[in-house]
Formats: C-alpha cells, sequence, structure tokens
C-alpha cells in the first residue's frame, strides 16, 4: 500500500513542475502536510515562488485558494470573516473571511500582530472557526502554507509558541540554483508572459490518491524501539541547557506521524530511525525555544537539532 504515498508525490511533482522552478524540496514537506493533515511554515527572503507554489498546490488538489497579507493592522475579523445586516432577511447574515478555503496562503505571517496570529489558532487545530454562538466546519483537506519573513525584517512580530506548534513543519527556503533561475527566466522573462497564467496547464489529481495515501501512511510499521527513539529525542530537548523550552506532545506526534510518510516515500512498511532524522530538522527546529543565553552567543535552532540527532543512541 505504501506505493500509493509514492504515487501522491510523483503526480504533485509532475503537476507543480509545470509551473514551479527551482524549489521542487518544498513537494515533499506538501506531500507529508497532506497526508498527516498538517501545516506548513516556509520561512524565506520574499519573491521566491511561494505563493505560486501554494497557488498551484490549490489547482492540482482542485480546491479554493485564497490568500491573506499579513499587516500590522490586519484584524481578526478580516480573515475569520464578518456578520453584516442582510435588509432583505432583516437579521444579521454572515460573511465568510478567505480562512473558509482549502489552500490558505497567510503571507508574512510574523507582520501581523499577536491578536490577529491567535485568530489562526483554533481553525488550524481544529479545522472550524467559532463565530459568536456558532462554530462553522472548514474544508475537510483544509491546509494553511504561512510563510516568514526572518527575524532580522524590521516590522515583524515573532510568532507566539503556541502558534509555530501548530505549524507541523517549518521549511527554509532559499535562492534557486543558476541553472533554475536561468530556465525562470527562459519561461517566464517575456513582457506579457506570466507565470500565474501557466497555473491553467496544472491538472486537477483524483482524491482518492490522497485518501489511499493516508490509508497506508496509518498502516505503517512503527515498532516499539522507534517509538521509544522518538520519546528520547523528546526528553532530549526538554533537558537540553541550551533550550527554554523543548518538544511538545504535540510535536512528537507530528514527529512519528511524518517519519510515517517518509518510509512510505521510500516503498518501506516499516519506518526506521533514518526517517525520524530526515523529517526531524523540518518538524523540531521551530518549535525549540532557546535560551536568551544561547540566543545571544548566535545558536541556531538547526545547529541544536543537528547536536540532538548526533547524541540521541539510535535503537538497532
Amino acid at each position: 500500500m505504501s506505493n500509493a504515498i509514492r504515487d501522491l508525490r510523483d503526480r504533485l511533482t509532475q503537476e507543480l513542475g509545470r509551473v514551479v522552478i527551482g524549489i521542487e524540496s518544498a513537494v515533499d514537506a506538501l506531500v507529508i502536510a497532506l497526508i498527516a493533515r498538517g501545516h506548513v511554515l516556509v520561512q524565506g527572503v520574499p519573491g521566491l515562488g511561494k505563493t505560486l507554489l501554494a497557488k498551484s498546490l490549490a489547482r492540482a488538489l482542485g480546491g479554493e485558494f485564497k490568500r491573506i497579507q499579513g499587516t500590522a493592522d490586519l484584524m481578526p475579523s478580516d480573515i475569520i470573516g464578518v456578520h453584516v445586516f442582510d435588509e432583505g432577511a432583516r437579521g444579521f447574515s454572515f460573511r465568510p473571511g478567505p480562512l473558509f478555503a482549502d489552500v490558505v496562503l497567510v503571507d508574512e505571517i510574523n507582520r501581523t500582530g499577536p491578536k490577529t496570529q491567535s485568530a489562526l489558532l483554533e481553525a488550524m487545530e481544529e479545522r472550524q472557526v467559532s463565530v459568536e454562538r456558532s462554530v462553522l466546519p472548514l474544508p475537510a483537506d483544509f491546509i494553511v502554507l504561512a510563510t516568514q519573513n526572518p527575524r532580522e525584517f524590521e516590522g515583524t512580530f515573532p510568532l507566539p509558541e503556541s502558534q509555530l506548534d501548530r505549524f507541523m513543519l517549518r521549511i527554509d527556503v532559499g535562492y534557486p540554483p543558476r541553472a533554475a533561475e536561468a530556465q525562470i527566466l527562459d519561461r517566464y522573462g517575456g513582457v506579457l508572459a506570466g507565470a500565474h497564467a501557466a497555473l491553467e496547464s496544472v491538472a486537477v489529481i483524483d482524491r482518492a490518491i490522497l485518501a489511499e495515501a493516508r490509508a497506508a501512511a496509518e498502516n505503517m510499521h512503527v515498532s516499539a524501539a522507534l517509538s521509544n527513539y522518538v520519546l528520547d529525542l523528546a526528553a532530549a530537548t526538554r533537558g537540553h541547557p541550551r533550550l527554554a523550552l523543548g518538544l511538545s506532545t504535540r510535536g512528537l506526534l507530528a514527529l512519528q506521524k511524518a517519519a510515517r510518510v517518509v518510509a512510505g516515500l521510500r516503498a518501506s512498511d516499516f519506518v526506521t530511525p533514518d526517517d525520524v532524522k530526515q523529517v526531524a530538522p523540518w518538524v523540531l527546529a521551530h518549535r525549540l525555544v532557546l535560551t536568551p543565553e544561547a540566543t545571544l552567543e548566535g545558536v541556531r535552532d538547526a545547529e541544536l537539532v543537528h547536536g540532538l540527532l548526533t547524541s540521541t543512541p539510535v535503537p538497532r
């Protein structure tokens, strides 16, 4: 059954590759998030095609795409929706905001204030929104892709720990290789040509493939030794002298779920420690809160994850 996971990855790679060039490494992260029903935080400088990637994903899934631009004056009602008075019905009716879509891109999420950031918490965790006295469900395959500027950028607000923990994965997107940028210039460098116009070439993937991939991930064998290894990694983060906050239980679950999908990507029926190591940088780095001393010393979260993976004994 694990071939279903590879089939989904191959189909997404094919369809997204019709439009997106140079950030194909993000496809595996999207596959993991889709199968495990998680969300993805994309960190990098502006202008690398992250919006185009989200639009291509929505079109490949045959779902609705909405974009939210993070600004300092963005309010929770701007993304959730608002009740307005309907003259004809002589009463208030709810007008849903952009959060009610299959694929939601929150661009520059750390430019919004903490109050607006917190409006996403319920939606990302429970896939529902509470408005007045009503609870409104979100689409079944609801997924949030959020972009984040580096902290050194002016006018950014650090995301709270509760918000970061709701992102299953964080991927860092850098500048594409020279060959990829040359291909971008060749394909989209014309006066009338545009990357967003190429979205029409993206075909919709059969949702049955996604359902089969999820079933394959759920049936992936996880040994007791492997579960203990994941627990050991979590314990190592919680007792690390340079960490003020270690891995949460939600993060622990995300690590094992992501490792299940990675095992399927290599056509295996069981999860190995190498699968855990492969996804650990995506799952752990953004969840670790450094001590003030470590921050002043310039320690990076990715370095700590590498050290944890090196020092934690691997089961045979």
